[in-house]
């Protein structure tokens, strides 16, 4: 099975997530409740995120930046970002290479 639904709950109270993973891929559908703050990170994946719905504060370096709906950012490999989610909202991330810290077991 190629999609899994997950809560993460490291994330925050309500994070969900669907991913999609393919031999170089991995596609993370969220749902991200309002007021959710993503602690700052980095990983070496290249991520690609598109704001499908909703409002989200991005900070990507030292830059920070309001996304609306239909927005769309890259984020290169090792680069610290956070966000927080000012509304409801989902977003679509593709990273690159695979994120094998997101290939759950299909429980």
């Amino acid at each position: 099975m190629l999609l899994h639904k997950v809560e993460l709950k490291e994330y925050g109270k309500g994070v969900k997530a669907d991913f999609v993973h393919s031999e170089n891929v991995t596609v993370a559908f969220w749902s991200i409740p309002e007021g959710t703050s993503l602690p700052a990170h980095d990983h070496p994946h290249e991520q690609i995120v598109n704001l499908r719905e909703g409002e989200f504060e991005l900070t990507v370096g030292n830059e920070t930046e309001r996304l609306t709906s239909g927005s769309v950012v890259v984020i290169p490999s090792g680069i610290v970002h956070s966000g927080r989610a000012v509304t409801q909202c989902r977003v679509i991330d593709t990273f690159h290479p695979v994120r094998e810290d997101f290939a759950f077991s299909a429980d």
